[in-house]
C-alpha cells in the first residue's frame, strides 16, 4: 500500500511539473477535451430530457450500435488498445465516419454505458431503444459492429449478450 501511495504521488508531481512548466499545452489540451464532450452530443442526434433516463435521448440508430459494441467490448474485462481501435475502425468504415466524428461518438457511446451501469444493463436497454428507434433494419450493422468487437472469439458473457438482443430484437 505505501508502494501505491508513492507511486500515485509521483504520477501526480510529475503532472503537476507538466502543467506548470506547459501551463499553455496543459490549458489547451484541457479545453480540447472539454470541447469534443461539449459538442458530441449535439453533433450526433442526441436530446437528453428532464426526467428521463439518457439512453431515451438516443434518436440516432448509429449511435445506439456504437453504444451497443462499446458495451459488449467491456462485458469480460477492459478492452485492450487493439480491441478499441478495430471497434474504432469498424464504426468508422460502416457509417462512413469522419476521424473526428467518430471520436464523438465513442466518446458518448461510453458515457452512455456508463450511465447505465453495467455493460449487460447497457446492451439490454440500448437494445430495446435500437429496436424502437428503426425497427430491424439496423440488425445487419449492429453483427458487423458486434464481429467487429468481438474479434475471433466470444467468450460466454458476449454470446449472451447476442441472445438478449436476439430476443430483443424479435429473432430466433
Amino acid at each position: 500500500m505505501p508502494f501505491l501511495i508513492a507511486l500515485l504521488a509521483a504520477a501526480g508531481g510529475i503532472i503537476w511539473w507538466w502543467i506548470r512548466s506547459n501551463p499553455r499545452d496543459a490549458l489547451s489540451l484541457a479545453d480540447d477535451a472539454i470541447t469534443v464532450v461539449r459538442n458530441a452530443p449535439r453533433k450526433i442526434a442526441f436530446r437528453r430530457q428532464a426526467q428521463e433516463h439518457a439512453v431515451e435521448g438516443i434518436d440516432d440508430a448509429r449511435l445506439a450500435v456504437a453504444t451497443i459494441a462499446e458495451a459488449f467490448l467491456h462485458l469480460d474485462d477492459l478492452p485492450t488498445k487493439e480491441a478499441r481501435h478495430r471497434l474504432h475502425e469498424a464504426l468508422r468504415r460502416l457509417y462512413s465516419l469522419s476521424p473526428e466524428q467518430a471520436e464523438e461518438m465513442d466518446v458518448l457511446a461510453r458515457w452512455l454505458q456508463d450511465q447505465c451501469g453495467s455493460p449487460s444493463a447497457a446492451i439490454s436497454r440500448v437494445g430495446r431503444r435500437l429496436f424502437k428507434i428503426d425497427a430491424d433494419k439496423s440488425w445487419g450493422e449492429l453483427t458487423e459492429a458486434l464481429g467487429a468487437a468481438s474479434g475471433d472469439t466470444m467468450s460466454a458473457r458476449q454470446e449472451e449478450a447476442i441472445a438478449d438482443l436476439r430476443i430483443a430484437f424479435r429473432r430466433r
